[in-house]
């Protein structure tokens, strides 16, 4: 170990079955304050301060009924949701297994499947009033690919929001290189009162992760030409 800007760095040595990509990640994980204050908070993952950032600036989180939580491996978000708002139902899914959260359900399915926006809104309840999503889509290496492949998940996200939100929920979502593109961002006006694009503090400089933060939801638009009950 050595000091670095008064505290201890913690150098990994490269081990004789692990690449160098890994020792890095390692490196880093054991360097991180953020890694370091979720362990000593009790939240599974660095994301979770990620969230509590987000809200201390918008304010999002607070008195909400029914919540959403899409891709929410391991956890963090719903555990932030659920000391922030202790009286909420939570519902999470995502395709990876994730170790059971007081007060939450959790559902083990693609949320891609047909049959998850059903699942989701049975389980919650009624309407939610704010939908989170941290999905992304597992990377190939390939940067155009990569965001391409994420942005895909987040227009689903943002039209199941737009489809089952209660007049002004909100939706948060997490977007790639630099924010949601030119479409996203306009659909997201149309049906929301402020749209806005924030990087936490506690989103890695190096990453390319942005969050979009869509507040005061307008309700479902009338169809055009719709016949009149």
């Amino acid at each position: 170990m050595s000091k670095d800007g008064g505290g201890l760095w913690v150098r990994v040595k490269t081990a004789r079955k692990r690449t160098p990509q890994s020792t890095r990640w390692l490196q880093r994980q054991l360097n991180d304050p953020y890694v370091k204050r979720a362990k000593a908070d009790g939240f599974r993952s660095r994301a979770a301060y990620k969230l509590i950032e987000l809200d201390e600036r918008f304010g999002f989180l607070k008195g909400k009924k029914r919540v959403l939580d899409l891709g929410l491996a391991p956890g963090g978000w719903s555990q932030v949701v659920r000391r922030q708002a202790p009286k909420a139902a939570i519902v999470g899914i995502d395709l990876l297994p994730v170790d059971p959260i007081d007060g939450v359900v959790i559902l083990q399915m693609d949320f891609m499947d047909d049959a998850a926006p059903d699942r989701l809104i049975a389980e919650l309840g009624g309407a939610p009033d704010l939908v989170l999503s941290d999905m992304a889509a597992n990377t190939v290496g390939h940067p155009q690919t990569d965001a391409l492949r994420t942005l895909g998940l987040v227009e689903a996200a943002l039209a199941f929001a737009i489809e089952v939100l209660e007049p002004g929920g909100a939706f948060v979502s997490k977007v790639f290189a630099g924010g949601a593109d030119s479409e996203l961002v306009a659909e997201m006006k149309r049906n929301f009162a402020t749209v806005k694009h924030a990087k936490p503090p506690a989103s890695r400089k190096g990453s390319v992760e942005w969050f979009v933060v869509a507040q005061g939801f307008k309700g479902r638009r009338p169809v055009v030409g719709a016949d009149a009950d």
